[in-house]
């Protein structure tokens, strides 16, 4: 779906029943786009939900320049919920879509059903290195952030296809963003995440039904370091899998279940 946000295009994949004024939206992380969450969105389009999976701003398909604060990356969602109909969603969003969509629900209460925070903590800084990294030299920052984002072996998992080498393909989207977006796209995100201070105004704030799904074997967003957010959010559920922080491509049936089951407790 192509919508117009703010005179630029913006692109959002759909899946499910036909448009309606409530859906499940799912926001990508840093030098991402909309398909990491694809196991994600036909299952709960299977259940019988609106699903729509953005790309942020300078992302996949959607028009730059890509914003440089989180702040301006939940403004811009609101404004995608308005363009597309959305009167309601429950909001799911990965590592830097995590804090796009705590921001997003703190700002906006009326229109977020849920909040379910993926690979999530805050504050979610960045090492001086690999933000120097990200400014200087993009290419090794991907095979770096490729290299810790996912555990050493992969849990097997029934619905991804055997042989899937998930560090390549992740790899191989981020190089493709890179392409496409060649203004320091891994720099911008990385410096959004590291330098938003809201998340504990933003966690205050949050009263709806809110699920953090952690990896057990993260070490961007280490379940550990996510502890005092956790705190923050009151009646929080937490779901812990056996994996790295790519948790929707190296746990797709876990994600999905824990996804499939927090919805369903919502009606």
């Amino acid at each position: 779906m192509l919508l117009d946000v703010n005179g630029k295009t913006a692109y959002a994949y759909t899946a499910g029943s036909a448009p309606a004024r409530s859906a499940i939206v799912l926001i990508h992380g840093a030098q991402n786009d909309h398909s990491v969450w694809t196991a994600q969105a036909r299952a709960l389009a299977h259940q019988g939900h609106h699903v729509l999976a953005v790309d942020l701003p300078g992302h996949g398909r959607s028009a730059g320049p890509a914003l440089a604060a989180v702040e301006d990356m939940a403004a811009w969602l609101l404004d995608l919920l308005d363009a597309a109909g959305i009167g309601s969603a429950v909001l799911a969003g990965h590592s830097m879509g995590s804090l796009v969509a705590l921001e997003a629900a703190s700002r906006a209460p009326g229109r977020v059903r849920a909040l379910a925070l993926v690979g999530s903590t805050w504050p979610m800084k960045v090492s001086d290195a690999l933000l120097e990294t990200a400014r200087t030299d993009e290419a090794a920052a991907i095979d770096m952030v490729n290299l810790w984002s996912h555990a050493a072996i992969a849990p097997a998992a029934p619905s991804r296809p055997q042989g899937v080498w998930l560090a390549g393909a992740s790899r191989r989207l981020m190089q493709r963003l890179s392409q496409q977006n060649p203004d320091q796209l891994f720099h911008t995100d990385f410096v959004a995440c590291n330098t938003y201070a809201s998340g504990g105004v933003a966690a205050q704030a949050i009263a709806c039904p809110t699920l953090f799904v952690q990896g057990r074997r993260d070490v961007m967003t280490p379940p550990r370091s996510a502890q005092a957010l956790v705190a923050a959010i009151p009646h929080a559920r937490v779901v812990a899998l056996d994996c790295g922080h790519a948790l929707m491509t190296e746990q797709p049936d876990g994600v999905n279940a824990a996804l499939a089951d927090f919805v369903r407790g919502l009606d």
